[in-house]
């Protein structure tokens, strides 16, 4: 927290172009998530659909961030992607534009999670996930080989949204 940010002081446009303001979710807890639609991670969107509803109720947002920084895997429109993501897994959970994960042109939020979690944190591939406190700092990160529906990351979600449940 060296210069001070938190989760909640970044904003995206979703996939409909309209601002989202990460504030406005401010002691709430957040699961961020880079996505792409033509993945073997892809499956992925179903578990955390799950994770979505499961924890709904204790505040937990999740947000899928498309970007097609790895193997061009998300190629599609935000219309194409949207569609994409209900059609296939029912996803209901706020989906932003799609934009860079890393680089230069890594969106400010992708570069603020690599610099709190450490150079092991940025994203390397398609579904890293991003686990954020009620206090807005990041609590904990996954690579994409992780399954949303793991014992180790449902654990690490009740931790962040105050459930006791394994």
């Amino acid at each position: 927290m060296a210069d001070g940010k938190t989760a909640y002081d970044f904003e995206f446009a979703t996939l409909k172009g309209e601002r989202f303001a990460l504030g406005q979710f401010a002691g709430r807890p957040l699961l961020v998530v880079n996505t792409a639609s033509k993945c073997g991670f892809t499956p992925q969107y179903a578990g955390l659909t799950e994770v979505w509803k499961q924890h709904q109720a204790q505040g937990l947002v999740v947000i899928g961030v498309p970007s097609n920084d790895f193997g061009a895997q998300e190629p599609g429109s935000a219309d194409d992607i949207g569609s994409f993501c209900e059609i296939n897994y029912g996803v209901d959970f706020p989906m932003m534009e799609k934009v860079h994960v890393r680089g230069p042109e890594a969106h400010p939020l992708f570069r603020w999670l690599a610099a709190e979690g450490g150079f092991f944190s940025r994203p390397r591939w398609n579904f890293y996930k991003y686990l954020i406190g009620r206090d807005g700092q990041l609590k904990d990160w996954f690579a994409s080989p992780t399954k949303p529906g793991s014992a180790k990351f449902g654990r690490a979600v009740n931790k962040v949204v105050g459930t006791k449940r394994v």
